[in-house]
């Protein structure tokens, strides 16, 4: 037989952390510019040269090339940056749920 547990305090941390970071990801988006220049992205990220370099040149960064200078879409960059951040991928997949 299985018995499942439901941790009413864990669960409503974990949801106030995750609307926290999803108030903060908008806020962040409505700031920002839709199309960051490259001293943009390195001011936002808080990177040099050569990270923003090593970055651009990756091919599943969201860089556009098309306007003579490298540009970054941010809502682009905010998905990548979701999709790459590694507690996303190991905390968010359903399936890793487990029932104790």
């Amino acid at each position: 037989m299985l018995e499942a547990t439901f941790d009413q305090e864990l669960f409503q941390r974990m949801v106030n952390k995750a609307v926290d970071a999803a108030i903060e990801r908008h806020a962040l988006k409505d700031q920002l510019p839709p199309i960051l220049t490259r001293k943009e992205f390195m001011n936002l990220m808080q990177i040099g040269d050569t990270k923003c370099a090593e970055l651009f040149n990756r091919k599943d960064f969201p860089v556009n090339r098309e306007f003579g200078n490298p540009r970054v879409p941010t809502k682009l960059l905010l998905k990548w940056i979701d999709e790459h951040t590694e507690w996303v991928r190991k905390n968010a997949n359903p399936q890793k749920l487990s029932i104790v």
